[in-house]
């Protein structure tokens, strides 16, 4: 059975700055991979280009199958590090625009993130709290049937009393027939959803594993192995 998502010898700079060098890995099906990295390790250069925001230099990438481009999109569901949604609209009208834009939005598992997430139809976008927002822009990412989930930073402004719940919901509204790739460098409670690991290191592959691998063969955490790696950065 083919990978849901092959990147092979992936190069991306931007003028003279080095973004990717050379990055090579695959992702299957019913995975949550954690994307790790200090700011500045290619960790949101890379999502660009799986979303196909962005286009590599030079190497390869496909999604189930179908090299990047109108075709992947249809089953790839990105939440960048910045909003989506536009300053007048109520929540309301976010999920009506996703619902128009998207012919795999799901009312039902929006209407239940949004009941699990505590967000009200008639709020207007620009009064949301950061963790709020956040808390939006996943409702109608996850709220897609989508092969493969980007997402970019999506618990950078919860409070930690709430990152639980969100964590919890990332694992319950999932498609499991799909995988989710998530970045961060926050790993504090949320490493316990996590299959596999990549980390990026100044825009090369520096690892790729399994969790309990990690755990087994190093004896330490996620958490403290990032510790270590990016001590310097």
């Amino acid at each position: 059975m083919s990978h849901l998502l092959e990147v092979k010898d992936v190069y991306k700079s931007y003028w003279r700055k080095k973004a990717l060098q050379g990055v090579s890995f695959s992702i299957d099906r019913g995975k949550i991979i954690g994307l790790l990295g200090s700011n500045g390790s290619g960790k949101t250069t890379l999502m660009k280009l799986l979303a196909g925001l962005a286009r590599p230099n030079s190497g390869t990438i496909s999604i189930a199958g179908a090299s990047v481009g109108p075709a992947t999109k249809q089953v790839v569901s990105y939440m960048p590090d910045a909003p989506l949604t536009e300053s007048w609209m109520r929540v309301k009208d976010a999920f009506a625009f996703h619902r128009d834009f998207y012919p795999d939005f799901d009312d039902g598992k929006a209407k239940d993130m949004m009941q699990f997430m505590r967000l009200n139809a008639q709020d207007r976008v620009t009064s949301l709290s950061k963790g709020m927002q956040e808390r939006l822009q996943l409702t109608l990412a996850l709220s897609r049937n989508a092969s493969l989930y980007l997402l970019d930073e999506p618990i950078g402004g919860v409070d930690p009393v709430a990152r639980g719940n969100i964590l919890d919901a990332i694992v319950e509204y999932y498609n499991p027939e799909s995988s989710i790739l998530l970045a961060t460098h926050l790993l504090t409670d949320i490493e316990r959803i996590f299959d596999e690991v990549i980390m990026l290191k100044q825009g090369s592959l520096l690892l790729h594993e399994e969790v309990e691998e990690v755990r087994m063969k190093r004896g330490k955490s996620i958490d403290e192995l990032f510790k270590e790696v990016y001590a310097e950065c």
